[in-house]
């Protein structure tokens, strides 16, 4: 089995991590350099722009698609993109996995770097719906930041309902931390109006959700048909949410 991560050092020092979880039938090694393209309006990456952010790209499982009968790259099983509601029972022995998966390695992270709000959490599509999930199910409090682009929420049920939902107990998550505390993490969320994937109805309903569980919400649209990173704007948009965390 190939390694899980994908990981780019920083080049000055070590201030921060963010992790950042892929969309469905992606890996690492495919989407970091994608992610790396994205340009500020001053023609800047991100890597150039933030010297000090250590980069961790989790690869997702191989699973087996129930409607497609074959295996892809996804953080969970889901029937439709249209609507990823549907039939979302058969989500939840993925996600419960890959969440356990991603708290492991948020716990790394914070034990190197010996402060959570040093590391940042964050996905495009399925790879951020599956780590909203996480964020809340921290074992460790609040995070420094989350970015969520092109999402939804994977399951009908309230995310004060997720950890029971996916199996998460005790067992998986020892915290001396309060079960309030993720919710504390500052969180930033994009969506293009005509996102031809995800429609941005089901991003509208994340953004809302997390609000009303009294989250600090940043939410932008982009007036195009892009399923990714709008460019220059949502990199800059981007750009500033992460500065506000590192200037801290």
């Amino acid at each position: 089995m190939p390694a899980r991560q994908y990981i780019i050092e920083p080049t000055q020092g070590h201030s921060h991590t963010l992790i950042f979880l892929h969309g469905r039938d992606s890996t690492a090694p495919e989407f970091a350099p994608e992610f790396f393209e994205s340009q500020a309006s001053d023609d800047r990456t991100f890597p150039q722009i933030f010297p000090s952010i250590k980069w961790v790209f989790p690869t997702a499982k191989n699973l087996m698609s129930e409607r497609f009968g074959i295996e892809m790259s996804q953080w969970f099983d889901m029937w439709s993109t249209e609507d990823p509601e549907e039939r979302d029972d058969i989500s939840l022995a993925g996600l419960s996995d890959s969440v356990v998966f991603l708290l492991d390695l948020i716990g790394r992270e914070v034990e190197i770097l010996g402060d959570s709000k040093r590391v940042i959490l964050g996905g495009i599509s399925q790879g951020c719906a599956t780590a909203i999930h996480a964020l809340f199910n921290s074992r460790v409090g609040a995070l420094g930041g989350f970015v969520g682009l092109c999402s939804w929420l994977p399951t009908k049920a309230t995310l004060k309902d997720a950890r029971e939902l996916l199996g998460i107990g005790a067992s998986d998550i020892t915290t001396s931390q309060t079960p309030e505390d993720p919710l504390q993490t500052p969180v930033f969320l994009a969506h293009s109006l005509a996102d031809p994937v995800i429609d941005i109805k089901y991003g509208e309903k994340l953004q809302r959700s997390l609000r009303d569980l009294g989250m600090t919400v940043e939410w932008k649209t982009y007036d195009n048909e892009e399923h990714w990173i709008t460019e220059p704007r949502g990199v800059d948009d981007i750009v500033s949410f992460l500065k506000k965390i590192i200037n801290k």
